[in-house]
């Protein structure tokens, strides 16, 4: 695959989005184009030993920052970020990979690349960090002031993307809210549940964060504002739980043998502690953000995904593997072909 990373996209650039393109060269060997201030990126990636990988660079003599709003990025045509997309737009990349500002490649994915015919919004989604069953969650940040009509659509995208690239039959759908009764939440929020409750969809009704975390649904359905929130918080709690674990369950080595040659008892805790550490390393991969890259942007003519600003290079490489799944799955044609043949 040829995989565009927008070498200028996280807080810390060029440093960990050269990194994680590296490593994700070497992990697939694909071909990795890196987009940004040519001499910059040149001077970052020849900290890399890359003679035996595909990685080359295309010129971006400007680059959209945090501070940058939908304007400037009509303005910045040159910026890394809309040469990126353009590559993808013209045929020359498969899919385009940046840990820059949501706004500024919602908007470039907007003017470059063009949203799906019938598509009003795009939304951002990932599968949900803490369900024991894989879950699409959308929209984490993508569209913050949805219609109903809106929100329906998203609903609509998810399920054609969890039915045919998850592998899930008959999707169950729910709509995030503060409460399972019909009559919760804004009206725009009841006026969502009557339409997503005579649309086609397996639609199970309002999802409290509780019934999402159990895996009650397997598409939930939110605004942005709401969604990025939820998201934000969950992995909050996920990285207090990383640290917790690490802290006061393992603890430093040093301290667990002057325990255990203390107290007699803790010998015999050592050998369940080792048995339980296979189990807290699953549970730190799977709360751990740089394992899920970046969230997919669906409605758009192209493969998209978009990292954190504080990505490091695991997590840009995680991005990278995002965009991979979602160019093998074919879900943007899957996307437009289940559009066209619903009614959504």
């Amino acid at each position: 695959m040829r995989i565009v990373v927008d070498a200028f996209g996280s807080d810390s650039c060029p440093g960990p989005d050269v990194a994680g393109a590296v490593m994700a060269a070497r992990a697939w060997k694909d071909e990795i184009i890196l987009v940004g201030p040519e001499e910059r990126t040149r001077q970052e990636l020849a900290k890399h030993d890359v003679s035996d990988l595909s990685i080359r660079i295309v010129h971006a003599p400007d680059v959209l920052t945090m501070v940058d709003h939908s304007d400037d990025v009509r303005s910045k045509e040159d910026s890394s970020i809309r040469v990126g997309m353009r590559l993808v737009r013209d045929g020359k990349a498969d899919a385009f990979v940046s840990a820059g500002n949501t706004i500024a490649c919602l908007a470039s994915a907007i003017f470059d690349l063009r949203r799906i015919r019938g598509i009003r919004r795009p939304a951002l989604c990932i599968t949900y960090p803490l369900a024991f069953q894989p879950m699409l969650f959308m929209d984490t940040g993508a569209t913050a002031d949805p219609t109903p009509e809106i929100l329906t659509q998203f609903a609509h995208m998810g399920a054609i993307y969890a039915e045919r690239v998850l592998g899930i039959a008959n999707p169950r759908v729910g709509l995030l809210a503060n409460g399972e009764e019909e009559e919760k939440g804004t009206m725009i929020l009841r006026d969502t549940f009557a339409q997503l409750k005579a649309s086609p969809l397996n639609f199970v009704g309002n999802i409290e964060p509780k019934e999402a975390v159990k895996g009650l649904a397997d598409v939930v359905v939110t605004d942005g504002f709401t969604g990025n929130i939820h998201i934000k918080t969950a992995e909050a709690v996920a990285s207090f739980l990383k640290h917790t674990v690490k802290r006061d369950v393992l603890g430093p080595p040093l301290s667990k043998v002057g325990l255990a040659l203390m107290v007699p008892g803790l010998i015999l805790a050592l050998p369940g502690l080792l048995l339980l550490w296979p189990g807290l390393r699953r549970l730190a991969r799977r709360i751990d953000y740089s394992e899920v890259g970046g969230a997919l942007l669906l409605g758009v003519n192209g493969v998209v995904v978009v990292g954190h600003g504080r990505s490091n290079a695991k997590a840009v490489m995680s991005a990278v593997q995002r965009a991979r799944e979602a160019v093998a799955a074919n879900v943007i044609p899957t996307i437009a072909a289940g559009l066209a043949g619903s009614d959504g």
